[in-house]
């Protein structure tokens, strides 16, 4: 149990190194779908030396398979959004604790500390079901903020509320609502962070991210918007304070590989798969091979472009086709 909580002590690269290592080597003989897949694929895990040599789960198996290797039945298990005829994603979660001290680390890495903040969170569709992710993280981070609350449809008392608030504030929404609610609106926000963490749903058009930040930044009258990835198979979240480069707390990283060869990494600023290291992910599986599309680059950050043609539409990421 102690070991998970380290990642929150890297520092450098090598102890990066040395903790997902760890990782892997417990995952590949613990996790049966990581197991199995790495024995299909032909990887023996006593050859793997470096980060580099470690293959990455297809994130789909997350539909199909149980991936955990937890010491006992987890606490919750966590679900994706899905639309009708789609499979959801399951994570289950050993340790609530380990979700909240990650999420908690991440927003404070970016955003300081919570109490300085009150946050509004327009997450519409999430609310209206079970096993979310990402309304359990905006529910603690409300309380840690002390001032805010959730928000469903009613976009007058949202504007009432944050306009009686005098401390600086963030607007969390899903792509969709955010859009509605600057298009029927235009409500002119002051100290206010307003960020995106995707999703039209169907509810909306798709539009390039840059277009729809544009649309946004108009409706509300502020100079940028900010973003959050996440995604039910990830206990970590990266964020984008505008622009669309995300950054990723010390415990993620993320690395391009080839569309067509999930076995073929690319070098930085080249556009490809997004493939994720997310060392929280401590008793499930950290090494996650995305279906989304987007480059990196030599701060660590990285850039979204879009989804790979065919892939189910993610219910937490705005992005362009």
């Amino acid at each position: 149990m102690k070991e998970a909580y380290t990642i929150f002590d890297i520092h450098s690269e090598e102890e990066f190194e040395a903790a997902a290592l760890s990782v892997f080597r417990r995952q590949a003989a613990t996790c049966a779908p990581y197991r199995d897949y790495l024995a299909l694929i032909g990887c023996d895990p006593a050859a793997v030396r470096s980060t580099a040599e470690i293959p990455y789960l297809p994130i789909e198996l997350f539909k199909t398979h149980e991936v955990y290797c937890g010491d006992r039945a987890p606490e919750i298990v966590f679900t994706s959004s899905a639309t009708t005829g789609m499979t959801p994603s399951r994570h289950p979660m050993q340790s609530l604790a380990l979700y909240e001290r990650a999420f908690t680390a991440a927003f404070e890495a970016f955003y300081g500390a919570p109490e300085k903040w009150s946050l509004y969170a327009l997450l519409p569709n999430y609310l209206r079901r079970k096993g979310s992710s990402l309304v359990y993280m905006a529910d603690r981070l409300i309380g840690a903020c002390g001032s805010g609350g959730f928000y469903l449809d009613d976009y007058e008392r949202l504007i009432d509320d944050m306009a009686r608030d005098p401390k600086p504030k963030i607007l969390l929404g899903v792509s969709y609502a955010l859009w509605d609610l600057a298009e029927q609106y235009a409500p002119r926000l002051t100290d206010t962070v307003v960020m995106e963490t995707g999703g039209m749903k169907g509810y909306r058009e798709e539009l390039p991210k840059e277009q729809f930040h544009r649309i946004l930044c108009e409706g509300f009258g502020v100079e940028k918007i900010h973003s959050e990835y996440g995604m039910a198979e990830l206990t970590s979240q990266a964020y984008s304070r505008g622009g669309n480069i995300f950054f990723t707390p010390r415990w993620l990283k993320v690395t391009t590989f080839d569309i067509n060869d999930p076995f073929c990494p690319l070098p930085l600023g080249s556009r490809g798969r997004l493939n994720i290291i997310d060392l929280a992910n401590y008793w499930s599986c950290a090494f996650i091979s995305t279906q989304d599309v987007g480059r990196t680059f030599t701060d660590g950050s990285f850039e979204i472009n879009g989804r790979i043609g065919h892939a189910d539409i993610r219910g937490c990421n705005l992005l362009v086709q």
